[in-house]
């Protein structure tokens, strides 16, 4: 029978990028702007004992991945850092738009050759002046795409030969071929539409029959597409302002969703105006059981 726990009581100002470690049976999420309202950036919590650790930042945060040494990449506003979570330094690999103020690293995932992919989006969610970037192990950054306003739910299928994300605010989930061998992507076209939705595509991920499900953000339910775009299921959630989800736990058999308690934007359109206050229970992490469909491990950046 599914059921839906909210897990832990975060506050998160907007918790975002759930990813769960199976070598440290370890889940991981962000705080997109916690640093903005001085809350703690990266989030961490141990699956056996539910102790939780967090570290704060002093940039906004996208995404992060977990490196192959057991440490962090992360994509932060102005560019690509590694992160230890040992002393809580950065180091920075490469700098991206980093000359436009507006634009910030959002939503990122890495395949399942190691490569770390993330998107940028315009702060004020207005203009498509961002772009699709690419970290590879070797720690060369390369552009994949561009005239986005905000990218969102970054994902492949379960065969790497489709790579799926959302620019949010053009109401649009894309699939791209994917070279698993080059990283490249090609063919672009249109996967889903959110124009007859409540809410916008936010986070997403890809589960072990190559469904892809998504966070409607404003609008509260988790939507799962089979392979042909089609609607399979909506699942409603607590609250509306969910962000991302990810699929973890021992068997992966769980569904992990964060969301957001921020209500002020700076955004030039008006999708948040309703959001006067925050819901109850809003920026917590939520987890779904019962589903009887399990998701792929995450894969560790390479380099």
């Amino acid at each position: 029978m599914l059921k839906i726990d909210c897990l832990v009581s975060a506050e998160n100002h907007l918790g975002e990028g759930p990813i769960w470690d199976d070598q440290l049976q370890a889940l991981f999420w962000v705080d997109g702007t916690g640093n903005r309202v001085g809350k703690p950036a990266i989030w961490k919590m141990d699956y056996a004992s539910g102790k939780i650790d967090n570290w704060y930042l002093d940039k906004d945060i996208g995404a992060m991945a977990i490196r192959k040494n057991g440490q962090a990449v992360l994509a932060l506003s102005d560019g690509f850092y590694f992160f230890n979570f040992d002393d809580g330094s950065l180091e920075l690999i490469e700098k991206v738009d980093s000359d436009n103020t507006r634009i910030r690293l959002n939503d990122g995932k890495t395949d399942r050759r190691g490569r770390f992919i993330a998107g940028g989006m315009d702060d004020k969610e207005e203009l498509d002046i961002c772009s699709l970037w690419q970290l590879d192990s070797d720690l060369t950054v390369k552009r994949l795409e561009e005239n986005i306003i905000c990218c969102n739910g970054p994902c492949w299928s379960p065969d790497d030969s489709v790579f799926y994300c959302a620019d949010t605010f053009k109401d649009t989930f894309s699939a791209y071929s994917y070279d698993i061998e080059t990283g490249l992507i090609s063919s672009k076209r249109e996967f889903a539409s959110s124009k007859n939705e409540q809410g916008l595509y936010d986070g997403a991920t890809v589960d072990s029959e190559g469904c892809l499900w998504t966070a409607m953000v404003i609008g509260g339910d988790l939507i799962r597409y089979n392979p042909d775009g089609s609607i399979d299921r909506k699942i409603g959630m607590p609250v509306k302002n969910i962000t991302s989800l990810c699929f973890g736990g021992p068997n992966l058999d769980e569904i992990f969703v964060t969301s957001m308690a921020r209500v002020v934007h700076p955004a030039a359109h008006d999708h948040f105006a309703a959001d006067a206050r925050p819901q109850f229970s809003a920026g917590s992490l939520y987890r779904i059981s019962g589903l009887g469909i399990k998701g792929i491990p995450e894969h560790r950046f390479a380099g």
